[in-house]
């Protein structure tokens, strides 16, 4: 006999929101394995001591992290949604009789107590300090790597440079922009300075990367632990090949203070291969594995390389396969090479000035850095540099998890400060996850309606064993491979 249903609603329902959220669910593991109580103490002092209490700052936090948690980039869509989600209702700790935030309070902090205190920046710091003190992150090799995220501002939004302070009287934001230049120490020179600047977002760079078309946007920079593919590290900068080299000192450098030590070593693409940056790497005694950026006319060059030629060091000068000396002449400042020449009359007679160079004598460019370039070039061709081109590719699987389930394909918040928030928060969820599978102790299940493979049940803390590319776009495919063996 078949059943029917009657569609009926109750009068009162009787039941524990405690009871309804299983074990294994991936709020009650960061609820049970985090804790928020700092949110308090550093924002004490952004409060009066009297007056009408105000919205809990850790109610507020708990929100933020859910829509960077689950990819809602909207905090009204947020909202909205928590008033239906039984599992983010106990998060947060609101009952049913319970008023939930405006949507508006979040802006509201966002520009006032949250951004005067760097609370999401000390948020995202805590969390890796508990996994370097843990075990969790081993520090010894590191990869790093930027992303193009593009800005919330349209490219036909970007005006002269000469006609900013025109349109700062009838635009906010160009007048907020004006007045922070001026705020600045006029000795700094600025990150960058282009020519046509966006009225909607006078912070974003116009620029592209990977062939793409150009765009307005922003590099998120991330520092990862090879063995435990979590971000130790992470750097918003304007979209700037130049400044992925820039990021990645200072993320060496916190997170050498908070682990006490250098790393071993570090993997990166040719983006990062500059002499600078290669030369500040050996200064750390830290292995470079990265291909060098050479220029294209020495790529291009059909005659002899720098490593066809012996240096002398007691006349300063090189010889040449045939025998003969290139004199040195100076620094090319511009190409931070020093130059050394041979003569029209002994490379005109040379029997391989054809193989040599194309035009009437030799001129060799060596790099300030050639020493630590020849190095670099030198240990690509070992097998450990494949090994750490390998693992360097789960930064790109980062970077995916970052804007297909995070929603960070397009920014929702504009200028670098708000940039900023948006790229510590979602790395933060992303490093609570293996903070939270650390500490679980048992394998877990996916729970989600999300579809989304499931990974390999290994373990991080297991020599033999290494997490596969696929696995770290699975949150809890991430606890399953951080939880330690069972006994």
């Amino acid at each position: 006999m078949m059943g029917q249903h009657d569609r009926s609603e109750a009068l009162f329902y009787y039941f524990r929101l405690e009871d309804q959220i299983p074990e294994n669910h991936l709020l009650r593991l960061i609820d049970k394995h985090i804790s928020f109580e700092f949110v308090r103490l550093q924002l004490k002092d952004s409060y009066s001591e009297t007056g009408r209490p105000s919205i809990d700052p850790e109610l507020l936090l708990r929100i933020l992290l859910i829509g960077y948690l689950y990819g809602i980039s909207s905090e009204r869509k947020l909202v909205e949604e928590l008033r239906m989600h039984l599992a983010w209702r106990w998060f947060t700790g609101l009952g049913f009789d319970q008023e939930l935030p405006h949507h508006s309070t979040f802006s509201k902090n966002r520009h006032g107590r949250f951004q005067e205190s760097k609370l999401f920046e000390q948020l995202f710091e805590q969390i890796v300090l508990q996994c370097v003190e843990v075990g969790l992150v081993q520090g010894q090799h590191l990869s790093v790597d930027g992303s193009f995220v593009e800005a919330n501002a349209a490219k036909e939004s970007r005006i002269p440079r000469q006609q900013l302070a025109e349109a700062a009287q009838v635009n906010q934001t160009v007048r907020q922009y004006l007045v922070e230049l001026e705020q600045q120490n006029p000795v700094e020179e600025p990150v960058h300075q282009q020519d046509q600047v966006s009225t909607t977002d006078p912070d974003s760079t116009y620029a592209t990367k990977g062939g793409t078309p150009a765009r307005l946007g922003y590099y998120d920079n991330y520092l990862v632990d090879n063995h435990s593919c979590v971000i130790v590290g992470v750097q918003a900068t304007a979209a700037r090949m130049s400044q992925e080299t820039v990021a990645a000192q200072d993320m060496l450098t916190r997170f050498a203070a908070w682990q006490g030590r250098e790393p071993e070593s570090v993997a990166a693409d040719t983006t990062y291969g500059n002499g600078e940056f290669l030369q500040w790497l050996a200064d750390r005694n830290v292995t470079a594995y990265m291909h060098t950026r050479d220029s294209a006319l020495r790529k291009n060059n059909p005659g002899y390389g720098p490593e066809r030629f012996t240096y002398q060091p007691e006349s300063n000068s090189y010889r040449c396969p045939a025998g003969e000396q290139l004199n040195y002449v100076g620094l090319n400042v511009r190409n931070r090479a020093h130059a050394y020449i041979g003569s029209a009359k002994r490379c005109g007679a040379c029997s391989q000035k054809a193989q040599c160079t194309t035009g009437r004598y030799k001129y060799l460019a060596i790099h300030i850095h050639e020493p630590v370039r020849q190095r670099a070039r030198e240990l690509a061709q070992t097998p450990e540099f494949a090994k750490a081109q390998r693992q360097r590719k789960k930064v790109e699987a980062l970077f995916a998890q970052l804007k297909n389930q995070i929603g960070l394909r397009r920014l929702r918040l504009r200028r670098m400060k708000f940039v900023r928030e948006q790229f510590w928060l979602a790395a933060r969820c992303r490093t609570s996850s293996a903070w939270c599978g650390s500490s679980a102790g048992k394998q877990h299940r996916w729970l989600s309606t999300t579809r989304i493979p499931n990974g390999t049940r290994q373990s991080l803390h297991h020599p033999a064993t290494s997490p596969s590319i696929s696995d770290f776009f699975n949150t809890h495919a991430c606890f399953r491979q951080l939880s330690p063996p069972a006994c």
